[in-house]
């Protein structure tokens, strides 16, 4: 008989978000309830969510949610957070004790900017240097786990069910102009805190219901570019990716979507000739960074949120809209249980991005 989390559903995993394009900000239990509705798509062993505008008081300091296996691992941490960051404010991350999440860890927060000096002598702007020494714990000290490391934003993780985790880290206490929710159905990687999603490294957070036939290769072009993949979890490499294509390459957030679900040659071959040329070059310059097998993902980002298909739509994603509020989901009915009418629901085709941002923003939105 195979054991819990063994058992391949293939259409486990469930996700969701919401995003306030005029930047009004609701607490978590809108969320909450939209992936609670989805209970049956996972099995208890992950469930997580990503805030953004969580933070209004500190956001201009990093936010650091730190996951520790023991104290030890913690003073190790802190005494390399501590010649590295100015260390604002830290405290244990707030939390409900409820039977239904068990085998916690050390649960930390941290509000840091760098040290004037390391910064300089580094030669690296705030968010490289802040980005290397993220990757640098998760990789160097057993025991510790950076689950998020954004500006005004943070990840709430745990092995449990979505809504069980939500009233864990208490999320109804917590406002945000955008959320994202995960639950969890693990058919290859195993169910621990850190490798239940949301991923995340900087402003950038990943929620995402299928699996990575690519993975082996997109790993390995991440880490020939500085990045470490030891959470256990193929969909870590997504969140890599995109942090590489939009802040070390400068591709604007639909481009590096043409990138990791690039257009077939088939359809490139059908545009027009400038539109030929611009797809074909994203093909080409980063094809070791096209995602191959079936997965629909959520993207937080500072300003901003991207739903995104395969490019053959082989998993669900439902959008809709609400007046200045866009809302995404694996199944409707987790879309209506908060927004019972909305102005315009539809399911994005295969590979074409939805992107919305803030009401404002030169980058626009994309629906």
């Amino acid at each position: 008989m195979k054991r819990e989390g063994e058992v391949r559903i293939s259409s486990g995993c469930a996700i969701s978000g919401i995003f306030c394009r005029d930047g009004r900000r609701i607490d978590g239990e809108a969320i909450r309830r939209s992936i609670a509705v989805m209970h049956n798509r996972s099995n208890g062993l992950g469930g997580g969510f990503a805030g953004y505008g969580i933070y209004p008081q500190y956001k201009d300091f990093y936010a650091l949610h730190v996951l520790y296996d023991s104290q030890s691992a913690r003073e190790e941490a802190e005494r390399f957070l501590d010649r590295r960051f100015d260390i604002i404010n830290l405290s244990k991350i707030p939390v409900r004790q409820t039977p239904k999440i068990s085998d916690a860890p050390l649960i930390w927060r941290y509000f840091v900017t760098p040290l004037p000096h390391m910064l300089q002598d580094s030669q690296l702007d705030e968010d490289e240097y802040t980005s290397r020494t993220t990757i640098a714990i998760n990789d160097t000290i057993p025991g510790a786990y950076v689950v998020s490391c954004g500006k005004d934003m943070g990840v709430f993780k745990a092995v449990g069910y979505p809504e069980d985790v939500a009233d864990f880290y208490r999320l109804e206490e917590y406002e945000g102009y955008a959320w994202t929710a995960h639950g969890r159905y693990p058919t290859n990687t195993p169910g621990w805190w850190a490798g239940s999603h949301p991923f995340s490294l900087l402003d950038l957070s990943v929620v995402h219901n299928g699996e990575i036939s690519s993975y082996d290769a997109n790993r390995r072009s991440v880490e020939m570019h500085g990045y470490s993949c030891n959470l256990l979890t193929d969909t870590e490499v997504i969140a890599y990716i995109l942090d590489y294509l939009t802040r070390k390459q400068g591709l604007t957030m639909k481009e590096s979507s043409e990138v990791i679900a690039a257009p077939f040659w088939t359809t490139i071959a059908s545009k027009d000739e400038e539109e030929r040329k611009r797809l074909s070059y994203l093909r080409k310059m980063f094809s070791s960074f096209l995602i191959t097998g079936p997965f629909s993902i959520l993207v937080g980002f500072s300003g901003g949120m991207m739903a995104l298909n395969d490019r053959l739509k082989l998993r669900s994603l439902v959008a809709a809209e609400k007046g200045r509020t866009v809302y995404f989901s694996s199944e409707e009915a987790a879309i209506r249980c908060i927004e019972p009418e909305p102005d315009r629901i539809w399911a994005p085709r295969g590979g074409e991005a939805v992107i919305v941002t803030l009401d404002g923003r030169k980058d626009g939105q994309t629906i």
